[in-house]
């Protein structure tokens, strides 16, 4: 019989003013990249995640334009103006046209360090509704006010830039924005916490879904315990994401560790 695994050192909680070097970003990225392919929220080469380097200047780290996600890797990471508009040189096309969204946000916003776009299933069959994300369950409440929602323009693309300030404007303060017949969207000023809302706002659109899809009726929290629910869910600033996110990349270390080369 094999014997266990020996337990990490329990990780010891980061600097609040720790600004990361280019290298960190990377390495933090990639292992984003690697993890939405890993739990299946990819739409094949399609979709950014996209890092603020820090500096002067507008620089920006996004994927090559073709790779798969499960194929990114910290030096695969190109280097991209305010436009999308490769500012190192490269093998691989970029997609200009696909970083419309998130330069909007990275301009718009200081502390959007980090933005997260995915079409996922869920993300996008919520998107298609109405309504607005239901408070289903425990995780979803965490998200009571703190969704926006942009309405469907077309494409985004440069031949409609005044979206950009819509999108801006609906966005607001909030860390996730649910794009109406297009996907989900979330902020952060790390890659860490960028990645937390996606993984919850993607599980609470999956929820429900397959609450709708019982056929039975929804059951919604009173107004007194929603509120609790998202005080006792308050955001603990700059280490948002952050325990979740060392267990991620202790995984991806053992199993794809090439994500950093």
């Amino acid at each position: 019989m094999p014997l266990p695994l020996p337990l990490p050192p329990p990780p010891r909680r980061p600097d609040p003013d720790h600004i990361p070097d280019e290298r960190e970003l990377r390495e933090d990225l990639a292992a984003a990249y690697r993890l939405i392919a890993l739990y299946g929220m990819t739409d094949l080469v399609f979709t950014h995640l996209s890092a603020r380097i820090p500096g002067p200047g507008h620089r920006f780290l996004v994927n090559p334009y073709g790779l798969l996600f499960e194929e990114i890797t910290a030096s695969s990471l190109v280097v991209v103006d305010a436009e999308g508009e490769p500012a190192q040189k490269t093998d691989w096309p970029v997609n200009p046209a696909g970083f419309v969204i998130h330069s909007a946000v990275h301009l718009g916003r200081d502390n959007a360090h980090c933005v997260m776009h995915t079409h996922t299933l869920a993300g996008m069959a919520v998107a298609a509704q109405a309504g607005r994300l239901l408070p289903l369950n425990q995780m979803s409440m965490e998200f009571d006010g703190r969704v926006a929602y942009h309405d469907y323009e077309g494409v985004a693309a440069d031949d409609n830039l005044s979206e950009r300030e819509r999108l801006v404007r609906d966005l607001g303060e909030m860390p996730c924005m649910i794009l109406r017949h297009h996907g989900l969207l979330t902020v952060g000023a790390s890659v860490r916490e960028a990645f937390y809302w996606m993984w919850y706002l993607e599980q609470a659109c999956r929820i429900q879904i397959a609450a709708q899809g019982s056929g039975v009726p929804l059951a919604l929290p009173s107004a007194e315990t929603l509120a609790r629910t998202r005080m006792q869910f308050s955001n603990p600033g700059p280490n948002k994401g952050w325990l979740p996110w060392q267990a991620l990349k202790r995984k991806l270390d053992r199993e794809q560790p090439d994500y950093k080369n």
